[in-house]
């Protein structure tokens, strides 16, 4: 059964689409609160879970164990490398990946098998940064 749409649910949505990389639910809601909108933090949970069932929003636990989200750019299964300094996000083919879990589950008797793989690290931008930041001291 589909969700229906509501305004909240809708401006969630907006909020989303218009964030840079991956955002926890905390953070969409502060900026919708301070727009005045009223919507609640519950709201803003609900809304996030259900984008992400239904292929809207990507959602990955940060290395912290924290829920993130980010409107979906491609449909279907993938992953992403994701900067731990500013953010930026990259979606990735990862055949060698899929075929290592189905052939891991197959060895182990399992069957209908899912996996979620995000790597974490710094982009070459913010690894330029911080070796310049060394460079100088």
């Amino acid at each position: 059964m589909a969700k229906r749409n509501t305004w909240q649910r809708d401006r969630v949505r907006d909020a989303l689409d218009e964030s840079r990389g991956f955002v926890s639910a905390q953070s969409l809601h502060a900026l919708l609160r301070d727009e005045g909108t009223g919507i609640g933090l519950a709201t803003v949970y609900r809304a996030l879970a259900d984008l992400a069932a239904e292929g809207d929003a990507d959602s990955l636990q940060s290395p912290e164990g924290e829920s993130l989200y980010r409107a979906c750019q491609s449909p279907g299964h993938h992953h992403h490398l994701i900067c731990r300094s500013c953010g930026l996000t990259v979606e990735i083919e990862a055949s060698d990946v899929e075929e290592w879990a189905h052939r891991m589950a197959a060895q182990n008797g399992f069957t209908e098998a899912a996996h979620v793989v995000d790597i974490f690290g710094l982009c070459a931008a913010c690894t330029a940064a911080r070796a310049s930041e060394r460079d100088a001291q």
